[in-house]
């Protein structure tokens, strides 16, 4: 029987495999964020419109707050929930952004659930570049509704993402939810 060997070897090993996972969709998504970083941010809305905030997908805008669908959603339903003012982390914020947030966070969730009766959410914030922040200079927080059994072979094997509602659609679903209070 030979003996294991329980010393290093003097030449380099080859590493064990190291496991991808394609998310081809994502392309569009980075290559959009990288062209568009001279432009004005796009959580920096000022006064818009009617018609401005249907296009840019602002359901709400008080004056710290400004929630609006994710253009490049995982689900329908995406919301991206960011301060009014420029920062990009939340010890920047004052406590009054910071509860003004935290309340429009829980508003949309109950707003969601209304709409669309999700399962569950996902919440989160990556805060810079390293993280995988598309607008790192401008903090905000997704929140993506979730089903059971949301997720299928779709994204891995032919690279799309299945959505069942168009924008426009979910905008319309929506608006009227973010104009009442809770």
């Amino acid at each position: 029987m030979a003996r294991r060997r329980t010393v290093p070897r003097n030449r380099a090993e080859p590493a064990p495999a190291l496991k991808r996972l394609w998310a081809p969709w994502r392309l569009a998504y980075v290559q959009d964020a990288a062209a568009h970083r001279t432009v004005q941010c796009l959580f920096c809305i000022g006064r818009l419109g009617p018609a401005a905030r249907r296009e840019r997908l602002v359901l709400s805008a008080d004056r710290h707050v400004v929630v609006m669908l994710n253009r490049y959603p995982y689900n329908n339903g995406h919301l991206m929930i960011a301060p009014r003012r420029h920062v990009a982390s939340p010890e920047l914020l004052t406590l009054g952004e910071g509860a003004a947030v935290a309340a429009m966070i829980a508003a949309a969730v109950a707003r969601l659930r209304r709409a669309y009766r999700p399962d569950g959410f996902n919440l989160g914030a990556n805060l810079g570049r390293a993280a995988g922040a598309g607008i790192a200079a401008h903090m905000h927080w997704h929140l993506v509704p979730r089903w059971e059994g949301d997720t299928n072979f779709m994204p891995v094997a032919a690279g799309t993402r299945v959505l069942s509602e168009l924008l426009d659609q979910t905008f319309a679903r929506l608006a009227p939810l973010f104009k009442t209070a809770r």
